[in-house]
């Protein structure tokens, strides 16, 4: 946390000391790039969507996309809160008006998290050698070390364990079934192409601010710098979705191919980008979720795993789904 502060105000303090220079670079994006990029951070928070349907469905609830992704998308805007656990708690009590247990849907949301910190920092691994490179020379071989390690950890038995293990300590009751190598395969796979489709989103605004000679190491900094950054800033859990830190790891890794002011232009634009999408998916989510009663009642939802069962011939559309809830649990 100390290391992201001082990332931080060192970042902060260059971009204020030349605004004017990273101003200009800003002005350098067209809108078609412009317009490009925001399509891949849409495609990559998209994917990051489905890797969370698809964890849900392998603990036992198979929503549609259309619910899915007004629970996922609403429950995102938390991670602008102070804390990574907001955006767990909201989407578990919008599925548990789907008939989703909230510890189901917690598990979903933590594993999530889990798989996308993993396969960050597995693809973020050669931007990592680049800014030791840059900055201690030599060959950083030592950062390859992190692969197996990663590699095990997504072992499902290991996996299975490790989060067995984190249960107990919550005091909570283990998952209904363990992970198959199913369902930790596709999240890994789905949870690449998050990390490709936003390596694109950064490539595009790098590469229209690094003029007609770009440094050879530019794409390489930038297809696998955002989801370094990323993975760091998910772990300063005080700062809304890592904001400052993020941007700071982003804008050193892109300085090793680009002026710093040019750096500092990609970060704070991709962080406009990557925000507008977001809020744009909770938009839509919100609306999908308030049609169908999801987010308007003022009463908690009730848990599925300890509501009663409806009484007969009732008519209730949450009392059915309730019902359901637990058939599948």
């Amino acid at each position: 946390m100390t290391v992201a502060v001082v990332v931080l105000a060192a970042v902060v303090y260059a971009i204020a000391r030349n605004w004017a220079d990273v101003s200009g670079y800003l002005g350098q994006v067209s809108w078609p790039v412009l317009l490009a990029s925001t399509l891949a951070a849409a495609v990559g928070t998209w994917l990051t969507g489905l890797g969370w349907k698809v964890l849900l469905r392998e603990l036992g609830s198979d929503l549609h996309v259309a619910p899915a992704s007004g629970v996922y998308f609403v429950g995102q805007l938390g991670k602008y809160l102070p804390g990574s656990l907001w955006s767990v708690l909201v989407q578990a009590d919008m599925a548990a008006r789907l008939g989703v247990p909230r510890r189901r849907t917690a598990v979903a949301g933590l594993l999530a998290l889990g798989f996308a910190l993993l396969t960050g920092g597995l693809v973020g691994l050669p931007a990592a050698a680049l800014l030791l490179r840059e900055h201690w020379g030599g060959s950083p071989w030592w950062v390859l070390l992190a692969v197996p390690v990663a590699l095990v950890l997504l072992v499902p038995r290991v996996l299975n364990r490790a989060i067995a293990l984190g249960l107990r300590t919550l005091r909570r009751e283990p998952l209904e079934h363990e992970l198959s190598p199913r369902a930790v395969l596709v999240p890994v796979v789905v949870f690449l192409g998050v990390w490709a489709c936003f390596g694109v989103h950064t490539l595009l605004l790098a590469r229209a601010v690094a003029g007609d000679a770009p440094h050879p190491d530019l794409t390489v900094a930038a297809l696998t710098g955002y989801a370094l950054s990323v993975s760091v800033g998910m772990l300063t859990i005080i700062l809304p979705a890592g904001l400052g830190a993020r941007e700071g790891l982003m804008t050193l890794a892109l300085a090793t191919a680009v002026p710093a002011p040019a750096a500092a232009a990609v970060a704070i634009l991709s962080r406009f980008i990557v925000t507008v999408v977001d809020v744009l998916a909770a938009a839509l989510g919100w609306a999908y979720a308030r049609s169908h009663h999801l987010v308007d009642d003022a009463r908690p939802a009730a848990d599925p795993e300890v509501e009663a069962e409806p009484e007969a011939g009732s008519d209730d559309p949450a009392d059915v789904s309730g019902a359901r809830g637990r058939r599948r649990g």
